[in-house]
C-alpha cells in the first residue's frame, strides 16, 4: 500500500491500541503448577489443569509477540514437560483430562499439531511417535480409496464444522511416509474441486460467515501441502461481500476472512482495503473485555469453543459431547486472544505494510507469572 491511504492507516494504527491490556491478561492465564495456560479467568474453577489447545495457542502469542525468546529456562521446561505429559504412549495421541475429548475427531487429530508444533517451538519434540501407522491412525487412512470415500460421508450441512472435519486429516497425511502422502493429497484435492461452489468460491452450507469459515478452515489443508486454493477471485468478492451485509458475531468470523484475503493474495483496491480494515476494527472492538481480552463471542466466552460454530439454534448430529474449557462468562479468552494477535499481524500484511513491534516488556511479563515457579 502507498503511503496515502489515510483511512487504511487510521484503522491499524487504532487496532493497536486495542490490545493495552492484553498481556497483563494472558500473563495471568498461566498456570505455574502444571506448567500450561487456561483458556480463560474461569477455566481454574472448572478443570484442574489448563488445556493442551489453550496452551499452544498461548505458546503461539508468546512467539508472534517476540515473547518467546525472553522466556525464563525454568517457564519453558514446565511447559516442555506439561505437553509432553499429555502425550498418550500406547497411540501416541495427546489427551486432556476430559473424556469427552477422544470421542471428538477434529479435537483430536488437531491436538497433534498443535502439541507437535508448541513443542518444536520449545526446542523439544514428542516423546513418543505420532500417530500414523495402521493400528493407531483412524480406519479411512488404511488406503486412498478408504479415504475418498471418508471425504463425501463427511456432511457440509454446515460448512465450517464439515470443512474442519476435512482438513483435520492433514494431521494423518503429514504421518504418512513422503511417499505415501501424494495419492492421499491428490484424493482430497479431486474432492475439494468436485465440491467447491462455482459462482462463490466457498463449500457447503449454512450463513455466509459459516461458508467463509469452512473455506478458511479447507484452505489450511491447500496450504499444508503447498496448494494453491482455485477460485480467489470469487472468494475475494464473496469475504467482501459478507463483511458489507452480515455481523460478525465470532472472533473466528474476524479472523478467518483476514486469512483467506491474505493466503489468497486477494488484490484490494485502496477502497476496498480501507473499508475491509474499517470493519475489520469495528468488529475487534465489540468483542474487547474489561479485563484485556478477547471473547469468541459477541455475548460471552464459549465454555466449549470447539462446538461454537453450531449457529442459528441448529444442532448437527455428528456433533460430539462438548468439551468444556470455560464457564461461558463475559471474559476474554485463549481462543480469541490468539486471532486478535494474528488480525493484527496479517492486517498490516495486507496494507503492505511491517506490523509494528509489540509494546510490551518481557522481563515485567514473565516477573507477572513467574514469581510463584
Amino acid at each position: 500500500m502507498a503511503g496515502g491511504n489515510e483511512e487504511a492507516l487510521e484503522s491499524l494504527s487504532a487496532m493497536g491500541d486495542l490490545f493495552e491490556g492484553f498481556f497483563d491478561w494472558l500473563a495471568d492465564r498461566y498456570d505455574p503448577v502444571s506448567g500450561g495456560f487456561y483458556y480463560a479467568g474461569s477455566s481454574a474453577y472448572l478443570a484442574k489443569e489448563p488445556d493442551i489447545e489453550s496452551t499452544a495457542q498461548a505458546l503461539t502469542i508468546l512467539d508472534q509477540t517476540g515473547l518467546l525468546t525472553g522466556m525464563p529456562v525454568t517457564v519453558r521446561r514446565r511447559l516442555i514437560a506439561f505437553l509432553q505429559r499429555k502425550q498418550d504412549p500406547a497411540g501416541g495421541y495427546f489427551w486432556d483430562e476430559d473424556p469427552a475429548m477422544r470421542q471428538d475427531e477434529v479435537m483430536a487429530a488437531r491436538a497433534i499439531g498443535y502439541s507437535r508444533n508448541a513443542l518444536y517451538k520449545l526446542g523439544a519434540e514428542p516423546l513418543y511417535p505420532l500417530p500414523g501407522g495402521l493400528t493407531t491412525a483412524p480406519s479411512y487412512m488404511s488406503s486412498p480409496s478408504a479415504y475418498r470415500e471418508w471425504l463425501k460421508s463427511i456432511p457440509l450441512t454446515n460448512s465450517w464444522r464439515g470443512c474442519d472435519r476435512l482438513c483435520g486429516s492433514q494431521a494423518y497425511i503429514k504421518a504418512l511416509p513422503v511417499e505415501k502422502q501424494g495419492d492421499y493429497v491428490k484424493e482430497a484435492l479431486r474432492f475439494f474441486e468436485e465440491t467447491q461452489d462455482s459462482a462463490t468460491g466457498l463449500w457447503g452450507e449454512g450463513s455466509l460467515y459459516v461458508r467463509v469459515s469452512g473455506t478458511f478452515k479447507l484452505h489450511t489443508f491447500y496450504g499444508a501441502f503447498r496448494e494453491r486454493m482455485p477460485r480467489t477471485d470469487d472468494i475475494r468478492r464473496t469475504v467482501l461481500h459478507c463483511l458489507r451485509t452480515e455481523e460478525a458475531i465470532d472472533m473466528c468470523y474476524i479472523r478467518n476472512p483476514v486469512d483467506l484475503m491474505y493466503y489468497t493474495k486477494a488484490a484490494m483496491d485502496a477502497e476496498e482495503l480501507a473499508g475491509f480494515l474499517k470493519i475489520t476494527l469495528g468488529n475487534m472492538g465489540r468483542l474487547l473485555r474489561p479485563d484485556g481480552g478477547f471473547s469468541r463471542e459477541l455475548a460471552h466466552s464459549p465454555a466449549a469453543p470447539n462446538v461454537a460454530q453450531v449457529k442459528d439454534g441448529e444442532y448437527y448430529p455428528d456433533m460430539p459431547e462438548p468439551v468444556r474449557l470455560g464457564l461461558g462468562l463475559l471474559e476474554g479468552d485463549m481462543n480469541a486472544g490468539t486471532q486478535a494477535v494474528r488480525i493484527r499481524e496479517w492486517c498490516h500484511k495486507l496494507a503492505g505494510l511491517p506490523a509494528p513491534k509489540w509494546k510490551v516488556d518481557d522481563v515485567r511479563f514473565f516477573e507477572r507469572f513467574h514469581a510463584g515457579v
